[in-house]
């Protein structure tokens, strides 16, 4: 079944050039939280995006600046806390119109005013969206929001995360996981990824995949900061959001096995799949 996915990876013309491949923008980070926004901007330059920006608190640009390389960054106002703060809405929804997929929350902070922020943001940012972490907190008792967005929005909860937004306990969903993100993406219109062994991935139209790559060792942080940024890659070079989500956990997970195989599992941490994911793509390719 994965392979029908795999199929619609762009190939690359010889004349090709960078704005053929997607503009990602990553909305990510706070203090003590570089290593979110560094990872899923990472992973989405990683996974083929010809530009990704990453828009973080303006205290931490200059930490953005020396951790990224190959991406830009986009310095935001912030609240004193080194969080992202609401004047950077405005800011924000003028930089999208540019932009072909949009990752919102990873260690983007819990603080207040972040969060409100990422509500405004999902009523009114007309790109396909990828929330993740404290972006999806910011649901909590609202995830409505989601039925009333136009484009596609795609969404990475762990079991915890996903607790949260339907009010159940975490040992509920765990027994019941094909059926808790099958209604959750039927009744919210989004595309879900409940992640876990056999992350499970859920469309409106009832569409389901369970994933069997990955391993244990993905058990540690910033692991689904990798698995964001590689989703908002595919989505951002035209794959459409339930094959991008499927392509990206099936690859994530391909890439941890590979570094599993070379480093055992005990000793895995997130930068071992981006050194992965290179060789991940080929194998697939």
């Amino acid at each position: 079944m994965v392979k029908k996915h795999i199929s619609k990876i762009p190939r690359r013309r010889e004349d090709s050039h960078k704005g053929d491949f997607g503009h990602v923008f990553v909305l990510a980070g706070s203090q003590g939280m570089t290593g979110a926004a560094f990872l899923a901007s990472q992973a989405a330059m990683r996974s083929g995006s010809g530009l990704v920006t990453c828009g973080v608190p303006k205290s931490l640009n200059a930490i953005m600046e020396t951790k990224l390389t190959e991406a830009m960054t986009l310095a935001l106002p912030e609240v004193k806390d080194g969080a992202l703060a609401l004047p950077a809405e405005k800011i924000i929804l003028q930089f999208v119109k540019k932009t072909d997929a949009v990752v919102v929350g990873p260690g983007i902070s819990r603080h207040p005013e972040t969060q409100k922020l990422v509500r405004n943001l999902l009523e009114k940012i007309n790109k396909p969206v990828i929330l993740d972490a404290d972006g999806i907190i910011a649901l909590a008792g609202n995830a409505d929001i989601l039925k009333k967005r136009i484009l596609p929005t795609v969404l990475t909860p762990h079991p915890g995360e996903m607790s949260r937004l339907v009010g159940k306990d975490v040992r509920a969903i765990q027994a019941n996981r094909e059926k808790t993100a099958s209604d959750f993406a039927k009744k919210h219109k989004v595309i879900l990824a409940l992640k876990g062994r056999k992350t499970v991935i859920a469309d409106p139209k009832g569409n389901t995949y369970i994933n069997r790559t990955g391993n244990s060792g993905m058990s540690t942080a910033g692991v689904g900061d990798v698995l964001t940024g590689m989703i908002a890659s595919f989505v951002g070079q035209g794959i459409n959001p339930y094959s991008a989500t499927v392509i990206g956990v099936y690859l994530h997970g391909l890439a941890g096995d590979l570094a599993a195989k070379e480093k055992g599992q005990f000793s895995l941490i997130a930068t071992d799949l981006l050194e992965k994911l290179p060789q991940a793509i080929k194998k697939i390719l």
